[in-house]
């Protein structure tokens, strides 16, 4: 399929969390209150109905946007609308609606069935991947996770503007079906998500980690950016006596002359080897 058409669009593909637990019913009210949380979202920003494209996606919505609406605004006060929208609608219910949303921009093109482009693709799959699944499964009182693409982070979220938290990102590689990506992962209203050591450690710009292997990152956090190379562990001092003929014994370089090298007989550690 020739591209020509194809225009620069910024992509969100948001999907419930557990739906296939529900019954028809809970379904229902579960897409409605979705389609209500993303109409305030968009209004919050200037997006008026009909001028954003919306692909239903039975648990989930499939959207892009105008390439005039700034990316700043989707990022931003978007995405703050969404949270404030779904914590007013999940107080006090037992089954709350919980989101996971994939953003990314890039080439799209209409072809009149949908969507289509790699930025689409991109999009579905940060928001379906194994890392944002785990996240939201360890964070059960979390209503929403954002994950952006490492193009969107660094061009506009780092960027920083109103309602937008680049500090509260953390990044982590995203492998699954043909995508290899360092994406980037929040939670609204928490200084970082509970990424795991083995997630964040790829994703980390800086080839940093931290925490044990397989467990949650200190604080729910990963890695931050500009992070120095941790410190090199010293090694354990050893003492030794020496004959008359040697000098200096420093580390494990010795200088001068040796005759002979003596194991003290107190055999203490630090005094003898």
């Amino acid at each position: 399929m020739s591209s020509a058409g194809a225009i620069h669009r910024l992509v969100v593909f948001g999907d419930a969390c557990e739906s296939g637990t529900l019954g028809m019913e809970a379904k229902r009210r579960m897409r409605a209150a979705m389609y209500e949380a993303f109409g305030e979202a968009y209004a919050s920003v200037g997006v008026e109905p009909g001028t954003v494209h919306q692909e239903d996606r039975g648990d989930g919505i499939l959207g892009a946007l105008r390439p005039d609406v700034p990316p700043t605004l989707m990022v931003g006060r978007w995405v703050d609308t969404l949270y404030e929208s779904l914590r007013e609608h999940n107080q006090g219910r037992e089954r709350p609606l919980r989101l996971r949303v994939g953003m990314n921009a890039g080439l799209v093109l209409d072809d009149g069935r949908g969507l289509v482009g790699r930025a689409v693709d991109l999009a579905c799959r940060l928001c379906d991947s194994p890392v944002a699944k785990r996240i939201m499964a360890t964070a059960q009182d979390a209503d929403l996770l954002v994950v952006v693409s490492g193009w969107l982070y660094d061009n506009v979220v780092s960027e920083g503007g109103r309602y937008v938290e680049p500090g509260h990102y953390r990044p982590a590689r995203v492998r699954t079906k043909e995508t290899d990506e360092t994406a980037w992962f929040h939670v609204p209203r928490r200084p970082a998500p509970p990424l795991l050591a083995d997630d964040a450690a790829d994703g980390d710009a800086s080839g940093n980690a931290s925490g044990k292997k397989g467990g949650a990152l200190p604080g729910g956090g990963g890695p931050r950016r500009g992070d120095g190379p941790p410190p090199p562990t010293a090694a354990p001092v050893r003492t030794y006596h020496a004959g008359g003929d040697l000098q200096v014994f420093e580390g494990n370089t010795i200088h001068g002359g040796l005759t002979g090298i003596r194991k003290d007989s107190r055999g203490r550690d630090g005094d003898g080897a």
